[in-house]
């Protein structure tokens, strides 16, 4: 049984965390916001900031920009950075997207620069999805070889030129921190199989930290296996052995999704 599809990727349901782990610094004023927004951005054809004052993203408290564009349309672009700490929490840029001429790989390649250039460091690829010209991909964060999928930045890509039109953070701001990933006392991926439905061909292995419901996180080893040309995802708790999730993957063509 499977409550449904998660449109941006395995356990992005389960990333908001109270204690809000990755939102570091001090607290700063609106006008401190406004220059973090604008040095993001890069100063790019800036005609107009409009302050819509502070207020809440999700859970994360933060201000708000309306930035007005110099081009022939007097576009805008949106912004939030926290309060605490002046991180940015998400960027919106809508414009109208012409013919797709940029590749999967190249989307990639966009994505991964632009989070570079923003020191977003030790993140991979994992979901993405294609709708109305525009590719969003998921990252999650990675410590040790591990996979962290609470840690989670999602990255808009316009496919007519590559331009990145957004991003959004929630997920690394309320989880980011280095864990304690003990690998000595584990068990092996071998001993982790032995729970797993033998009809199930398993494909690949990695360890991986999964959120939970309860705001929990379990280091597990990540399967991939495929029964019926059915893609499936089998995640083992590395201390018990037991069977903590199994997720569909689906390639719908425009993209993986996963339930």
């Amino acid at each position: 049984q499977y409550d449904g599809l998660i449109y941006d990727g395995a356990y992005s349901e389960h990333i908001i965390n109270d204690a809000k782990k990755g939102l570091t610094g001090d607290d700063i004023d609106e006008e401190k916001a406004q220059k973090i927004a604008e040095e993001f951005i890069e100063n790019k054809n800036i005609y107009k900031i409009l302050q819509n004052g502070l207020s809440e993203n999700g859970n994360i408290e933060c201000y708000s920009f309306n930035i007005i564009l110099k081009d022939e349309e007097k576009s805008s672009l949106e912004i939030a950075i926290s309060k605490k700490g002046g991180h940015v929490v998400f960027t919106n840029y809508n414009r109208n997207i012409g013919e797709e001429v940029i590749s999967d790989e190249e989307a990639y390649s966009f994505a991964k620069n632009f989070l570079d250039s923003k020191n977003y460091k030790n993140i991979e690829k994992t979901y993405y999805t294609k709708q109305a010209g525009i590719m969003t991909i998921n990252y999650a964060s990675i410590q040790d070889e591990v996979i962290i999928y609470p840690d989670l930045i999602k990255v808009k890509v316009a496919l007519d030129n590559g331009d990145i039109l957004g991003i959004e953070t929630t997920g690394y701001l309320n989880n980011n921190e280095k864990r304690d990933l003990n690998k000595n006392n584990i068990i092996s991926a071998e001993k982790a199989k032995e729970n797993i439905n033998k009809n199930i061909n398993l494909e690949g292995d990695r360890l991986a930290v999964i959120p939970t419901e309860f705001k929990t996180e379990i280091f597990c080893w990540e399967f991939k296996g495929k029964v019926n040309d059915r893609d499936f995802l089998i995640y083992v708790n590395v201390n018990t052995g037991k069977i903590e999730d199994i997720l569909v993957i689906t390639d719908t063509g425009n993209g993986e999704l996963v339930m």
